[in-house]
Order: C-alpha cells, then sequence, then structure tokens
C-alpha cells in the first residue's frame, strides 16, 4: 500500500507560479513513475505530468513549458511546479503512483488540492 500526501494548491493570479510537492509513504519497491494529474468541473481526469524513476519525464502538451516536474528520491517526494499560469489551469491536481509488479498495475491517488486562478 503506497499513500499520497499532497500540499501547496490555492489561490494564484494568472501568470503567476506555485508549487506542488506530494511525498509517498508505505512500500514504494515496484512504484514505476509519480506524477500529477488534474481535473475540472465537468472535465475528465487528466494527465499533467509524470516522473518515471530513471528520471524521465513527460508533459501534457498544454503545460509544456510552462510547467516542471522534479523529483527527490531521497525523500519520495515529486514537486510540481507551475508558471505562468492561465485561466484553464484552474483544477483539482491529483498526485499519482503508478505500480507494476509482475501481478498487474496499480494507480494510487492523493486527495486533491485545489488550484485557482483569479485576478
Amino acid at each position: 500500500q503506497v499513500r499520497l500526501a499532497e500540499s501547496g494548491g490555492g489561490l494564484v493570479q494568472p501568470g503567476g507560479s506555485l508549487n506542488l510537492p506530494c511525498t509517498a509513504s508505505g512500500d514504494m519497491r515496484y512504484i514505476k513513475s509519480m506524477g500529477w494529474y488534474r481535473q475540472a468541473l465537468g472535465n475528465q481526469r487528466e494527465l499533467v505530468a509524470s516522473v518515471n524513476n530513471r528520471g524521465s519525464a513527460r508533459y501534457a502538451d498544454s503545460v509544456k513549458g510552462r510547467f516542471t516536474i522534479s523529483r527527490d528520491n531521497a525523500e519520495n517526494t515529486i514537486y510540481l511546479q507551475l508558471k505562468n499560469r492561465r485561466p484553464e489551469d484552474a483544477a483539482v491536481y491529483y498526485c499519482n503512483a503508478y505500480m507494476t509488479d509482475g501481478g498487474g498495475e496499480h494507480d494510487f491517488w492523493g486527495q486533491g488540492t485545489q488550484v485557482t486562478v483569479s485576478s
């Protein structure tokens, strides 16, 4: 079992910056990647950015060049830095940990943190 603790959400003005940390605890042996997803009201949950155990990151096209994901393996923590925020970035952001162990795959989710963009 893996538990994810998120923080850092809140209100930010358009163009402003925000950092979202997420710390994982529990059995991390089979975790292959961690990342952030978001879900705006009325929309499906979508990938924002993820980073695998080798440090390779991938981003949604809508956030490339504006958001940066990084990973501290010693602390089992990932960080999503949001820059040049746009109104459409407002959503509930969920931390994710993806696991495979030969017997299948599983996603673990945090409780979500609200990010609001408002002037």
